[in-house]
């Protein structure tokens, strides 16, 4: 739909005479190189340093326009009025679906032109009102107490890199000219916490690690995606600054990867070079070694110091050009130095905002991501007739609970229970009390809840967390570790609650907010039914509505490990990959990754390959059948996984290698099928190095990571093949 209305928009826009040209650079005929050698040599010094920080300047003489390089759109464009707010991230990393965060890219970069022209229009040229946008975050979530995980697309390196590639691809557009929004890849590279060490924090990572785990998804986005911008992190990684770091900047991202975008830091960095660092001793060192490093671009001030670092020797004029000639090209593509009216975007209009088809996109996208851990005794779906609910919980109408961070605003956000309401009866009672707050004992300890759970024939507690409480450094003001959680389980209050209403209710359904995983043992014990909603966005609450009544058959898989405990952890600060995430774990988990049931019942057929034995060039295919058995029409995840059984190095235990969305009716069986190339055989040396090595390999395909653990919780059972590599 979007793509069909998006090409009548290009078919009408008028025909606008460029105005007569005062520079070279404002000629669009021209090549890029040449218009921005062009703007580059009309500049004066004390100009070229001021379009190197994130509000840069507006140069009155030569006609150049204010702009701020700063803006988000991490689900939906944010922190700029009304927008379509999608599930937070790691929800939608949860629905596993490529073609929904291509569209759902498109929606938003449609909203994010709509409300650029607006601006425009209105002489508005502030923070979040420009086209760049600091999305998406590709870090690897490998421990559950970063706050900050929740904007990520998981543990997952294959999986992050699929729902990347996707979403940039949609944010950015393919027109041949122009970029309709530009997209960004952060926090480049080692970046996961701790929250309130980030500004001195050194992450050391061995180059195994750093080539097998944290780079890959930066790598794809970069290769395939084409992406705009990368942004690097507050800490150090091994040592060296992520903002100065030859290595990393240089001869990986630049040489090897051929990147040819802007790079900036994230806001504020480089003052930490000299406060919590303390690498050098002032601003003015602390500018040129990142631009000396290649940060084209500060968000902050500290480059502003820039020419008090020329005068000093420590940097020059020429390589300030070298930085503008790396970052300028990108408001060229984004058309903001072009005649207004000239730009194909430019007639894309406020109607494009909340779009009807946006909010669909939404619904669409909460139902997706989420996750039915547990289905006792049939439990769900919950007849819409049923007699009597009683709705009760700290998330169930929390607005809190469905925005996550980064987030923009909507005037029609469905709470949870919102959305329970809408989807049951007229005649059915449905009584709800909020009944315990969300991470502290009620003040007034009177149990006037129970009660009604006693007497009413299912009680839906909604429990969890929200950006309250984990989130961004500064933002989460529940938070008492700067936005991290050094418990992963539920508050203790909240368990306690649980426990009373256990005690007494016939029919006990959970369901469970946040953004990361939550060590919940005991509340899987005592429910009946047990949902994972994550931070759904504006529809979430129709969402998990339309779930527990069977509007919607779930299909959301678990895109992070969940632990039984914090024990099961190795240290916060540690960034080996040692026993994190489900490629490393040595214990079982609570929840595998991967793992998420249906209403349906699913059965995996036995795999074959197109050859049994390859050589090193060759690819091979894998081929299976599924078999929707149950009583459902209902969508499953194909997953499919490789272990190398004969490796020379410690390798990933598995290692997701594809996966693919199937909808099929009640009785129905499909085929699907997977390539597996070379690459995807490889394993990484300790040197960082890439290699396929003769031997075996084992091919799982299933609905869940292939573990014991499961198939105790209830998935499909998985098959498995040999690969021989000669």
């Amino acid at each position: 739909m979007i793509n069909r209305v998006f090409l009548l928009v290009l078919l009408v826009v008028p025909f606008i005479p460029l105005k007569a040209q005062s520079f070279p650079f404002q000629n669009p005929e021209l090549s890029m190189d040449k218009r921005v050698e062009d703007l580059i040599s009309r500049m004066t010094l004390e100009e070229k340093v001021g379009q190197l920080i994130d509000a840069a300047p507006a140069i009155e003489r030569l006609g150049v326009p204010q702009y701020n390089w700063w803006n988000e759109c991490l689900h939906g464009v944010a922190r700029n009025g009304t927008a379509t707010i999608f599930p937070q991230a790691i929800g939608m990393a949860a629905t596993f679906d490529t073609d929904l965060m291509h569209r759902i890219g498109q929606a938003i970069s449609m909203e994010a032109r709509a409300k650029y022209n607006l601006a425009v229009q209105n002489g508005a040229v502030e923070k979040y009102q420009g086209l760049t946008f600091w999305t998406p975050n590709v870090n690897i979530f490998r421990d559950p107490r970063w706050g900050r995980g929740q904007e990520t697309y998981g543990e997952d390196p294959f999986l992050t890199s699929r729902i990347g590639v996707s979403f940039v691809k949609g944010l950015q557009g393919d027109h041949p000219q122009y970029l309709q929004a530009a997209g960004l890849a952060k926090h480049y590279a080692v970046h996961n916490g701790p929250e309130n060490l980030r500004h001195e924090f050194n992450a050391e990572s061995s180059m195994k690690d750093m080539w097998e785990t944290y780079l890959p998804a930066f790598e794809a986005l970069v290769k395939e995606a084409k992406v705009e911008g990368v942004m690097g992190a507050y800490n150090r990684t091994n040592g060296i600054p992520c903002n100065a770091h030859p290595y990393l900047m240089q001869e990986v991202l630049r040489e090897k990867w051929g990147f040819d975008g802007y790079y900036v830091t994230d806001c504020g960095a480089l003052s930490d070079f000299y406060e919590g660092h303390k690498l050098v001793k002032n601003a003015a060192e602390a500018a040129a070694m990142a631009l000396n490093a290649g940060t084209n671009l500060n968000c902050g001030t500290t480059y502003l110091e820039l020419i008090k670092s020329v005068k000093e020797g420590l940097t020059t004029e020429s390589e300030i050009d070298k930085n503008l000639r790396q970052l300028l090209p990108t408001r060229f593509k984004l058309g903001l130095f072009e005649p207004q009216g000239t730009v194909p975007f430019d007639t894309i209009g406020p109607e494009w905002i909340r779009k009807e088809e946006h909010v669909a996109l939404s619904l669409e996208a909460a139902e997706k991501s989420v996750v039915l851990l547990k289905n006792q005794n049939k439990t769900l779906p919950i007849d819409p007739e049923v007699k009597s609910i009683f709705v009760t919980g700290p998330t169930a109408a929390h607005i809190q609970a469905l925005l996550a961070n980064y987030y923009g605003v909507s005037p029609d956000m469905s709470t949870l229970l919102e959305g329970i309401v809408a989807n049951v009866s007229p005649q059915t009672s449905i009584k709800y009390s909020q009944g315990a707050l969300l991470d502290e004992p009620n003040r007034n300890p009177r149990d006037w809840f129970s009660g009604t759970a006693a007497i009413s024939d299912v009680t839906i507690a909604c429990v969890g967390i929200s950006q309250l409480i984990e989130g961004e450094e500064g933002e989460s003001i529940m938070s008492r570790n700067s936005g991290d959680r050094e418990e992963i389980d539920l508050p203790e209050n909240q368990i306690n609650f649980l426990k009373t209403i256990r005690s007494r209710a016939k029919k006990l359904v959970v369901v469970i907010t946040g953004g990361s995983a939550v060590a919940c043992p005991e509340v899987y014990e005592m429910a009946d039914a047990l949902v994972f909603a994550w931070y759904p966005g504006e529809q979430g609450g129709m969402a998990v509505g339309n779930v527990l009544f069977g509007k919607t058959v779930p299909s959301g898989k678990l895109p992070v490990t969940f632990p039984k405990s914090v024990e099961d952890l190795p240290p916060y600060e540690d960034y080996s990959m040692k026993n994190r995430t489900y490629r490393y774990i040595e214990k079982d988990p609570l929840f595998p990754f991967g793992f998420g049931l249906s209403y349906s019942t699913f059965s995996y057929g036995e795999p074959a390959l197109s050859k049994s034995s390859i050589q090193s060039s060759e690819s091979v295919r894998v081929f299976g059948t599924l078999t929707n058995e149950g009583e459902y029409e209902a969508e499953e995840v194909v997953q499919l996984y490789i272990s190398d059984v004969e490796a020379a190095v410690d390798v990933p235990k598995y290692a997701l290698k594809g996966f693919q969305r199937l909808r099929l009716k009640p009785g129905q069986t499909s085929t699907f099928s997977f390539e597996i190339s070379p690459q995807m055989l490889e394993l990484v040396n300790e040197k960082g190095e890439k290699a396929l090595e003769p031997g075996v390999f084992k091919i799982y395909v299933g609905g869940s990571v292939p573990s014991k653990r499961s198939l105790e919780l209830g998935a499909a059972e998985y098959k498995e093949i040999e690969l021989k590599v000669e």
